[in-house]
């Protein structure tokens, strides 16, 4: 049964619910916000009136069979997959799911390096263990690229018991990798192709755009909603192909998801869904220009580097996605994290994340021609105010890792905590990486050394926020008791 994509079930049905002035027995406690006048003031009666609880009529995330169950028929649809699943733990939660549902303890998953830590979180959960592809690297911006069909040829040529490879698609900095020719690669193998479009929700809408993981042919992509498509916080799709056993993956999700879906994030998901399938190639038609027209103003301020397509390589910058404002501020004596500082600060201005050398403002289906302007123009002051000499800054972002151990066995094994600078030699037990991007700098079961080491204090030094470790200060860290 083929439904109009001009449907909302969810959002319909929480409409009658409420016209049903139903008495409410069941949590939330707040009944419908006149429990907590504090919060209903400050969130508005509209969105407490329909934080509800499962129920017949309002059907259930964990074994839908009404609306939401024809709310996911229409977002497979309108996303060209056989399936799609509402997910109310972030994307997180769709690239864990993703790969517990094709990655058991023991088998081996071919991956990037430069992973969220969402996916390695599903191999310390999954105990899968990674063959990690060094990504490339474009040396005059110092970024992490995509993974070279090359390189992916010869992990599965050394690792033909893998079961699946994994795929950003694009990065943060929105850098592709050939996916159609690593999905093809795989499935030639017998491996099955996951997809981590955290960034890429609009490639399913927009035209001259990437191809996305459905249109490709990969059996899983996990599509970060709220991100590029307008939905709240939080909520994500996972979406599957016909290679894949819905039922399983449903029961892979229900393992670790809350048995109490938030009906604000799920009708959000089934409202934005609607709107970009009507309105998605206008609205993405648009934030490209925005982008492309920022790009080509920033680049005349002079010093900074807004780059786009013709970083191109045909390999491991196979693609890009022009929706992404990434620029490049080294040149102008100005880590990208103070930048973002300095934007915040003293501009008011909001940008996703500042790293070693680089900034990324995200630009989707919320921003505004005026808005561009401003950043614009705070770009040009701070290079006017704050510029200096690049001499003696760090210019990478990415460091191969020395893998040690898979980081289920690392993550639960034996640990002491030994400050940080004399921790060189040691083979790591948890995490260290600067949030955002969350790309981990250290995982565990990865030797640490002095580079590292150095890389993590310069990135403290220039202000990037650090997360992962026990030790909320970064000056402890645990290492495998007796590893050498």
């Amino acid at each position: 049964m083929k439904l109009p994509q001009q449907i909302a079930p969810i959002m319909e049905a929480l409409q009658r619910y409420k016209r049903m002035r139903v008495v409410p027995f069941d949590v939330p406690g707040h009944k419908r916000g006149r429990g907590n006048r504090e919060l209903t003031d400050f969130l508005g009666e509209q969105c407490m009136t329909v934080d509800v609880n499962s129920m017949k009529p309002l059907d259930n995330l964990c074994h839908p069979v009404s609306v939401i169950r024809e709310a996911e028929m229409l977002a497979a649809d309108a996303f060209g997959a056989a399936h799609a699943f509402f997910m109310v733990g972030g994307t997180t939660s769709s690239v864990q799911s993703m790969v517990m549902s094709v990655c058991k303890r023991g088998d081996k998953i071919i991956m990037p390096r430069n992973v969220h830590r969402s996916a390695i979180n599903a191999l310390i959960l999954s105990g899968a263990v990674p063959v990690y592809v060094n990504p490339g690297v474009n040396k005059r911006l110092g970024i992490p690229l995509g993974m070279a069909v090359a390189d992916v040829e010869r992990a599965i040529a050394a690792n033909p018991d893998a079961a699946a490879v994994l795929v950003n698609n694009p990065t943060y900095y929105g850098v592709c990798s050939d996916l159609q020719a690593i999905c093809d690669l795989a499935h030639a193998h017998g491996m099955k192709v996951l997809v981590d479009e955290a960034h890429g929700t609009h490639f399913y809408f927009g035209d001259n755009l990437p191809p996305s993981g459905m249109a490709v042919g990969a059996d899983m992509a996990a599509v970060s909603m709220h991100k590029s498509g307008g939905s709240l916080t939080q909520s994500s799709f996972l979406l599957t192909g016909p290679s894949i056993n819905p039922g399983y993956v449903r029961q892979i999700i229900n393992l670790t998801q809350t048995t109490s879906g938030s009906y604000l994030l799920m009708s959000s998901l089934d409202i934005s869904r609607r709107n970009l399938a009507l309105n998605g190639k206008e609205i993405f038609a648009r934030v490209c220009q925005m982008s492309d027209y920022a790009r080509e103003e920033i680049n005349k301020i002079g010093g900074y580097y807004a780059f786009g397509r013709e970083c191109m390589d045909g390999d491991a910058f196979y693609d890009f996605d022009t929706t992404k404002l990434s620029v490049h501020t080294r040149d102008i004596g100005l880590a990208g994290i103070e930048v973002y500082d300095i934007l915040r600060d003293e501009y008011d201005i909001q940008i996703e994340f500042g790293d070693i050398g680089n900034i990324l403002a995200y630009i989707s289906v919320g921003d505004r021609q005026k808005d561009l302007e401003r950043l614009i123009a705070a770009l040009a002051e701070i290079r006017r105010l704050h510029a200096g000499s690049p001499v003696g800054m760090l210019d990478h972002e990415y460091i191969d890792p020395l893998v040690e151990l898979p980081p289920q066995e690392a993550f639960y094994a034996d640990t002491v905590s030994v400050p940080t600078g004399e921790s060189a030699g040691q083979i790591c037990s948890e995490f260290v990486m600067c949030y955002p991007p969350g790309i981990p700098i250290l995982a565990p079961g990865e030797r640490i050394t002095r580079e590292i080491l150095d890389y993590i204090a310069y990135a403290k030094q220039k202000g990037c926020f650090m997360t992962g470790t026990q030790d909320v200060a970064i000056e402890h860290i645990n290492v495998i008791k007796g590893a050498q």
